[in-house]
């Protein structure tokens, strides 16, 4: 029941999905897959070299967001798991299970189709190297050490504090595309959501890099900027390697 690839899907609402696409395949520096589904909602956010592990959705209603993609070669197995972690399920179909996560948190998990080579980080055309390869998890404290559990419990990887009291990661496998962190955030919420960062050579450049392409900055610290790209979705850069992931 191992998972073998993480995909972060970037959900928008019907009116801002062109924009929102247009947007992402700037920052990420990608390619667009031709759509698919039933309504040509799905498509793909194709890297230069390795594996996709980006998509975007257009929703038929609701809010801009990410949801997380399990890729497993026992969809079954796993969804089990963590229906007895405390998932619910939402919808399910053979070898595809959407669920719900003890916080709230909406997810997937999806038969493995053999995506194994992790994207490299690509220099973009303000000079600087980044990549968008962490999923943050904003929980509200009530929520906080039960979701980091019932992840840590789902995919075996283990759990480590991170370089501020806020913050848990969970240590992935060298080829997995996507860290999985969690932040506890001051507000009592009713449920988890998420957002991307980004792991990037210098914060500022890419900072200034994404504001010219219409996103806004609404913090900046030492270590990352807080953004929100033109239709709304919240993001981070922050001041990781590209190539590891780590500080």
């Amino acid at each position: 029941m191992t998972i073998r690839w993480l995909t972060v899907f970037l959900d928008f609402a019907p009116d801002q999905f062109q924009r929102g696409v247009s947007f992402w395949r700037q920052v990420t520096n990608s390619a667009l897959s031709p759509p698919r589904g039933d309504l040509q909602q799905f498509a793909t956010l194709l890297p230069h070299e390795g594996d996709a592990y980006l998509r975007v959705q257009r929703l038929d209603d609701g809010i801009t967001g990410c949801h997380l993609d399990l890729h497993c070669d026992d969809a079954e197995g796993v969804a089990d798991v963590a229906l007895r972690g405390g998932a619910s399920t939402v919808s399910q179909r053979k070898g595809f299970f959407t669920m719900i996560s003890p916080g709230g948190f909406r997810f997937c998990v999806v038969t493995h189709q053999d995506e194994h080579q992790r994207p490299p980080a690509l220099e973009n055309i303000a000079g600087n190297r980044s990549i968008a390869d962490q999923l943050t998890i904003d929980c509200p404290p009530r929520h906080l050490e039960r979701e980091v559990q019932f992840w840590q419990t789902l995919t075996t990887w283990t759990a480590r504090a991170g370089s501020r009291a806020q913050f848990t990661f969970l240590d992935r496998p060298a080829e997995m595309p996507v860290r999985i962190m969690f932040q506890r955030i001051d507000t009592e919420e009713d449920s988890c959501r998420a957002h991307l960062d980004f792991a990037c050579d210098d914060v500022a450049t890419e900072r200034e890099y994404h504001v010219s392409l219409g996103a806004t900055s609404l913090r900046e610290t030492p270590d990352w900027s807080t953004l929100v790209d033109p239709v709304g979705m919240h993001y981070c850069l922050t001041r990781r390697s590209p190539t590891t992931g780590a500080l």
